[in-house]
């Protein structure tokens, strides 16, 4: 159930004759009342002798009991209910007990506390009702509506499980304004899937998402198309901004403009720039070391430095300082846009999807101390100027490698969210790791393919020891990973970090003592990136060389893949199972 508190408006008669009207798009069937602040007011929608004029004449009463300066300048308060889709129609004495609920919890109209406004509660569909009220009481004082939005939101969840409704997670007040309904209707008449508020949202955070000063930031605004206003002090100082669609106009064909704050708290000016200005206060990150490693500037490189970065923060959001998570887990929030905007055709739906539900888990009351976050900040910047992957060969790769790493710290900050009573944070975070499991599935079965291809290649002495190696260094999970398809890909990968030089038990050990694995869908998958990345390996085992003869191609089965001969499979398997 969510109740929304309308704009204030000046003219009762002219809410009344919208919510009896038919509607701007013939919407509205069969406008009733369904209760008032007196139950023998008049109904125009059922009674042919009442009219709407009698029926405003009535709510405006006791403003015409008080002297003029005494009443308020915008009187009309207004409050519309709507259910979910999937919630049971309420009938219309539910709903009257529902605006009943509404107006007592809001202050408008309280039987225990005595005189109240008047209201009236018009239902023109099965799945809302509308609540207009006039702002003076009958004894002509006004009510006490402070927080108002709050007592009716909590009256709301009471509702829901009194009447067996979809039960919604309780706000903080720290989401981004929802479209109102003018822009929704406005958007829809323009043939648009989004209203222009929900389009500049998306791209100014798309802009934020690893700029370094104000310059950067206005000049990727411009070049995304958004007409823009800055506002300045009279010393010249930049004070904020406004952002408009050049096909948004209102009635005189003026460009529709919205302060960076109007379309999310945190996309003020001030606060934007504390993420670069407290990058400048904290010593340089050591990306230097990163470029040699893995080359700079290349969509791979900058894969494998998101991976690095994602594989750090989620320590921090496990067990480190509140607001110094806070803040790396907005700074999750950049990569995740990177990671979209630069995505290969085949992953960009579902990274674009993450992206947009984890924006309401990037914030909360707790507020980050930003400057610690810089290495995920940095990471977002490099995939940006990376530029795109194809998909193929090692950044395809490493595509998979950064969504496997990204999906464990989102996780990590779904549970920090959740133990700290965050729950449509914490809702929003799971929904943005669903989107990552699914985008990593399509990223990962080339690459991993390969890897278990390589993996069924080995010959079987070679096989056999890494198979005790594993029960060696891994007791409590060999069992469950050779039973995994993607053991082979492991092996493959525990024979590469053999040949070039490391320990892989001690990687192993290391791969699974820092981080959780109830998560993952393949222990043997994760496992495979985490040495990967650990170990400085290729992520694309088509750059490596062979280790055994290779004979006929081998069925491939990742984890999202399906083996075209399943009888061979099984014989294969039954030997493989042999050897070990």
């Amino acid at each position: 159930m969510i109740p929304r508190i309308q704009k204030r408006g000046q003219r009762t008669i002219g809410l009344l004759y919208y919510l009896y009207g038919p509607g701007k798009f013939e919407e509205h069937t069969d406008p009733h009342l369904v209760a008032s602040w007196d139950n023998n007011a008049p109904d125009p929608g059922r009674d042919p002798s009442a009219t709407l004029k009698q029926l405003r004449q009535l709510l405006d009463q006791p403003m015409e009991n008080v002297e003029q300066a005494d009443r308020p300048k915008k009187h009309v308060w207004h409050l519309s209910v709507r259910n979910a889709g999937e919630d049971r129609i309420l009938s219309d004495e539910e709903w009257g007990e529902v605006a009943r609920r509404m107006v007592a919890a809001a202050g408008i109209d309280d039987p225990e506390q005595g005189a109240g406004c008047r209201w009236a509660a018009v239902r023109h569909a099965d799945d809302h009702i509308h609540i207009v009220a006039t702002l003076v009481r009958e004894d002509g004082f006004h009510p006490d509506l402070d927080h108002d939005a709050a007592r009716v939101q909590g009256q709301a969840r009471a509702l829901e499980v009194e009447l067996g409704l979809r039960r919604l997670n309780k706000g903080d007040g720290t989401a981004a304004k929802r479209p109102t309904s003018a822009e929704r209707h406005k958007a829809k008449r323009q043939g648009r899937e989004r209203t222009a508020r929900e389009e500049l949202r998306e791209t100014v955070r798309r802009a934020v998402t690893g700029a370094a000063s104000d310059e950067e930031f206005f000049d990727r605004l411009a070049a995304a198309g958004l007409l823009i206003r800055k506002r300045a002090a009279p010393s010249g100082d930049l004070l904020g901004y406004k952002v408009a669609l050049p096909n948004d106009r209102n009635k005189d064909d003026e460009p529709v403009f919205y302060p960076g704050a109007r379309l999310a708290p945190d996309l003020s000016l001030p606060r934007i720039r504390e993420r670069w200005s407290a990058e400048a206060r904290n010593d340089p990150a050591p990306w230097q070391e990163d470029a040699a490693r893995w080359g700079p500037g290349t969509a791979a490189s900058a894969r494998r430095r998101t991976a690095s970065a994602a594989w750090q923060a989620v320590l921090i959001v496990e067990h480190g300082d509140d607001a110094v998570a806070a803040a790396h887990i907005s700074a999750t929030g950049e990569v995740l846009d990177a990671l979209a905007k630069t995505s290969a055709a085949h992953t960009r739906r579902e990274l674009r999807d993450a992206a947009t539900d984890f924006e309401r888990a990037s914030r909360s009351h707790v507020r980050a101390v930003r400057g610690h976050d810089r290495a995920l900040r940095q990471a977002a910047r490099e995939l940006v100027h990376g530029g795109p992957a194809l998909g193929r060969g090692e950044d395809g790769a490493t595509t998979a490698m950064a969504i496997d790493m990204l999906f464990f710290l989102i996780t990590a900050t779904a549970h920090w969210h959740a133990q700290k009573g965050h729950a449509q944070q914490a809702q929003a975070a799971a929904q943005a790791a669903e989107h990552l499991r699914t985008a990593y599935q399509t990223a990962s079965a080339q690459p991993l393919g390969m890897l278990y291809q390589r993996g069924r290649r080995l010959s079987r002495p070679l096989l056999q020891r890494q198979t005790v190696l594993l029960r060696e260094a891994l007791p409590e999970l060999a069992e469950q990973i050779l039973a995994e398809p993607g053991w082979y890909a492991l092996a493959a990968t525990i024979t590469d970090a053999e040949a070039a030089g490391h320990d892989p038990a001690a990687l192993l050990s290391a791969a699974v003592e820092r981080r959780e694995l109830d998560t993952a869908d393949s222990v043997s998958d994760v496992l495979v990136w985490r040495l990967r990345q650990t170990a400085d390996l290729p992520a694309d085992a088509s750059s490596l060389p062979e280790n055994s003869t290779a004979g006929s191609r081998p069925t491939t089965r990742s984890t999202t893949t399906k083996p075209s001969t399943p009888g061979r499979r099984r014989s294969e398997e039954e030997t493989s199972r042999k050897a070990r």
